[in-house]
C-alpha cells in the first residue's frame, strides 16, 4: 500500500477540528490529538470512529458540532486523520520494510530560538516555554489514548518468555521518553544507555519512537488477545431426560419446540 498523507485541506480541517473541540475540552489540541490517534492505530483492534469521539472528546465534540452539517464535516475530518495514520502503521508495509519509517507525526518543532520567540512575541513565562520539547505533547496524547483505552493495552501472558514480554514495555519507553526533559534523570540515563556514539536530538528521539510504535504495531499482530472459544453443549437426544430437571424425557418437555 502506497504511503500517503494528509493534504493541506486535510490539516487545515483537523486542526480547525481540534481547536473548536479544545474550547470545550482543554486537553484536545492537534498534536495532542494526533498522539492519541497514533496510539489506537497502532493498537490491538480497530476502534469505531463512534468510539473514538466520546474516548478522545467526551461530550465536546456534541457541544461543538450541534448543527448536522458542521458535525458531519467534522467527522470527516477526524476520519481523514485516522485514516492517513492508519496507511502509516499497515502491518503489511512494516513486514515488508522494517526498516523504513512510515510514520508521519504532526508535531511542533522546539529549540531555544522558537522558546524565545514564544516568550517574546505571545508573552509566554520562560518557566512555561521550558517546558516545550519536541513531541512531548504528541506522546502525552499517546499516553492518554492507552490511559483511556486500557483493557485494550493490558498485554497478553506471553508464555513466559522474560524476553519476548520486556519487549513491550521497551517499546513504549522509546515513546514515554519523550515527555521528560532533558535535565531528568531518566531522561540523562536512557540517553547514556542507547545513545554512546552521539548525543540525540530531539528529533532523533521522536524517530526513534516512531520506529517503536511501528514494531508496536507488529508485535500486536503475534499477541493481539484472542476471542475465548465458545462452547456448544450437544443437544441431548429426543428419549433422553430434559436437562432441566423435569423428570420428563427431552421430547416432552423443552424439547417440544424442537
Amino acid at each position: 500500500m502506497p504511503l500517503i498523507d494528509s493534504s493541506d485541506a486535510e490539516l487545515e480541517a483537523f486542526d480547525t477540528l481540534c481547536r473548536r473541540l479544545g474550547g470545550f475540552n482543554d486537553r484536545v489540541d492537534a498534536e495532542w490529538a494526533d498522539g492519541y490517534l497514533t496510539a489506537l492505530a497502532a493498537g490491538p483492534r480497530a476502534v469505531p470512529v463512534e468510539e473514538v469521539i466520546v474516548r478522545l472528546a467526551g461530550d465536546a465534540f456534541g457541544r461543538a458540532f450541534a448543527d448536522p452539517d458542521d458535525e458531519s464535516q467534522a467527522r470527516h475530518a477526524l476520519q481523514a486523520r485516522m485514516r492517513v495514520i492508519a496507511n502509516h502503521l499497515d502491518p503489511e508495509e512494516l513486514l515488508d520494510q522494517p526498516e523504513a519509517l512510515r510514520l508521519q507525526p504532526l508535531v511542533s518543532l522546539w529549540d531555544e530560538a522558537a522558546r524565545e520567540a514564544l516568550v517574546q512575541e505571545q508573552g509566554v513565562s520562560a518557566a512555561d516555554a521550558a517546558q516545550l520539547n519536541t513531541g512531548a505533547l504528541w506522546a502525552m496524547g499517546f499516553f492518554d489514548a492507552l490511559e483511556d483505552f486500557a483493557a485494550d493495552w493490558d498485554p497478553p501472558a506471553v508464555g513466559g518468555d522474560d524476553e519476548d514480554a520486556g519487549v513491550f514495555d521497551d517499546l513504549l519507553q522509546q515513546v514515554g521518553i519523550l515527555l521528560l526533559p532533558d535535565d531528568h534523570p531518566d531522561f540523562k540515563a536512557h540517553v547514556e544507555r542507547g545513545w554512546k556514539d552521539h548525543l540525540p536530538t530531539r528529533e532523533d528521539l521522536l524517530d526513534k519512537a516512531c520506529f517503536a510504535i511501528q514494531d508496536l504495531r507488529v508485535w500486536w499482530l503475534d499477541h493481539a488477545p484472542r476471542p475465548a472459544t465458545r462452547r456448544v453443549e450437544a443437544e441431548p437426544g429426543r428419549n433422553d431426560p430434559c436437562p432441566c430437571g423435569s423428570g420428563l424425557k427431552f421430547k416432552k418437555c423443552h424439547g417440544k419446540a424442537a
